[in-house]
């Protein structure tokens, strides 16, 4: 069965259970068990839990303490930033929307956050300012959501799939680390970048 005729029966089944008039004019069957337990794991795949009730907490302005590394073990390049994180999608997945400078040029960013009920996984996505590609990543979290992520993108420059790993920690309930590490010349993993978050009072 694919995933548009799923849907297809999910709606018809919800139209079913409101007793729209479009179900009074088609005289539509009742529903199938096969359809019942259907329209109850889109339900319970699609409501919010415990889980988008943390991501809610992230949620404000941020001031931005950006390191990025472009050779590995030299000084890193610092630059200050904002970040605005806010939910959307009915309090399903958080937007962060990010300005800042990179390499002497204005940067913004554009992330999105959330956890899918169904694999169990949060998940992220990045596009920005200095690609027209998207990074795609999938972690775990604990309960003071420090989260480890891996996240795939290609490489501008071997236009291959590269591998980056990313992880997040709160020293504060206000401040949050973000770092990134992936392959160097060598091959060899190093730190890329290292985001300090500082949540603004509301």
């Amino acid at each position: 069965m694919t995933r548009i005729h799923a849907i297809s029966i999910s709606l018809a089944a919800s139209a079913l259970l409101l007793g729209g008039p479009l179900a009074a004019e088609t005289a539509a069957p009742q529903m199938t068990p096969e359809m019942k337990a259907m329209m109850e794991a889109y339900q319970k795949a699609g409501t919010p839990g415990a889980e988008h009730q943390k991501l809610a907490a992230m949620a404000g302005t941020y001031d931005l303490t950006v390191k990025s590394w472009h050779t590995p073990g030299a000084e890193p390049a610092i630059d200050a930033g904002t970040a605005t994180r806010k939910l959307i999608l009915g309090d399903r997945v958080l937007v962060e929307d990010v300005s800042s400078q990179m390499m002497g040029q204005p940067y913004t960013g554009q992330g999105l956050h959330g956890f899918d009920n169904v694999t169990g996984k949060y998940w992220s996505t990045w596009n920005d300012s200095m690609s027209t590609g998207l990074m795609v990543s999938e972690g775990s979290c604990d309960a003071r959501l420090s989260c480890a992520f891996t996240g795939t993108y290609h490489d501008p420059v071997s236009k291959k799939p590269q591998t980056a790993r990313m992880t997040t920690r709160w020293t504060d309930p206000n401040t949050e680390v973000f770092e990134m590490y992936a392959p160097g010349p060598d091959g060899k993993e190093s730190r890329m970048m290292e985001i300090t978050y500082k949540k603004r009072a509301q």
